[in-house]
């Protein structure tokens, strides 16, 4: 397929999505590389699950501190249920060395994740951060190691352009909503959770999922 026709097929989908709200890539035939689970969805690998915050108010142009409300928490638990108390094995990669995302040292140090990742504003991340322990407290248990302590790994999303990023409009009830309603199948995607003020090279942004299987010694992994 030719550059052109690439570029017309992106814009296309582009469009769709903000007309409808529903087509995603592949159902519009754009070729991506290899071969998705069944939902093409973060929760095809068994045990994920997902949960989103999303908080939408007011109108008009954006003022700082004034409004309008465009932003959210989205909660990914890998383990579900049992994230808290079988963690994961976890590195982490700085994809454009900018950005924050707490946590990360504990993870690099260990090669583990305890607990869920979650994802919101610029701004809001220092509260999510505290909810998830304040969250994880309300459990009633220690971690593994018997000892009451948290390093939670909250990243960033900049939504200030769409967002009134300093009306710090994200609450503690916000991130253990997010927790709370975190669920495997079907992913919502688009604006919600920490997606819902999002901007993608000047077009409106989300949130979004995929999957891929790959084959090695002849076992599938998704």
């Amino acid at each position: 397929m030719n550059q052109l026709m690439q570029k017309l097929l992106l814009l296309f989908f582009l469009f769709s999505v903000i007309l409808e709200g529903k087509p995603r890539a592949r159902d519009l035939g754009i070729p991506f590389v290899g071969t998705p689970g069944s939902l093409n969805a973060i929760t095809d690998v068994k045990g994920v699950e997902v949960g989103h915050s999303t908080i939408i108010s007011g109108n008009g142009k954006l003022v700082q501190g004034k409004g309008p409300v465009r932003t959210g928490v989205t909660a990914i638990l890998p383990r579900g249920d049992r994230s808290l108390d079988d963690p994961s094995f976890a590195g982490w990669y700085s994809l454009n060395g900018n950005g924050e995302m707490t946590g990360t040292t504990w993870v690099e140090e260990s090669g583990f994740l305890e607990g869920p990742i979650m994802i919101t504003n610029t701004h809001s991340v220092g509260i999510v951060r505290d909810a998830v322990i304040s969250w994880r407290v309300s459990q009633g248990s220690s971690d593994a190691s018997g000892y009451w302590w948290s390093l939670p790994v909250v990243a960033e999303t900049w939504d200030g352009f769409l967002n009134d990023i300093n009306g710090f409009h994200i609450k503690e009830k916000h991130a253990h909503d997010a927790i709370r309603s975190a669920k495997s199948g079907v992913i919502e995607e688009g604006n919600v959770g920490g997606g819902t003020g999002m901007v993608c090279h000047s077009f409106k942004g989300g949130i979004g999922t995929s999957s891929r299987v790959v084959k090695i010694d002849s076992i599938d992994y998704t």
